[in-house]
């Protein structure tokens, strides 16, 4: 079992920055590739980044690409999720998610094997 926890979420301001950080705790971190995923009320849940298990390569939706970044620490246990010049519709719950499996395309959900529980990001304009 891998636990994720996510955190950083908040209220901002259009234009501004946010990092969002999920820890992770259980089976070996380091042999799972992780993404980030979100959902604004109405829609479907959405790819946004993935990295893979060494961190040498990362994956971005189209729409993300050159304001988010990706990256793990896989000392502490973190991946992180850069987010600048955030944009109103960026409003969402954002979910961390790790799989095992590295078969498949990174934004595809049903690859992932263990979810958090999300956290709130609000861009105002």
């Amino acid at each position: 079992q891998v636990q994720l926890v996510e955190s950083g979420g908040g209220l901002v301001q259009a234009g501004t920055s946010l990092r969002l950080s999920c820890a992770a705790s259980g089976r070996t971190f380091s042999r799972y590739a992780m993404a980030w995923f979100r959902q604004a009320p109405g829609k479907e849940r959405e790819f946004v980044a993935a990295i893979n298990w060494s961190g040498d390569s990362t994956y971005y939706a189209d729409s993300m690409k050159g304001r988010f970044t990706i990256s793990r620490d896989i000392a502490k246990n973190t991946v992180s999720l850069q987010m600048n010049s955030l944009k109103p519709e960026d409003t969402a719950v954002y979910y961390c998610a790790a799989r095992g499996t590295s078969s498949g395309s990174y934004a595809d959900q049903r690859r992932y094997d263990y979810w958090g529980q999300g956290t709130q990001v609000t861009v105002s304009a």
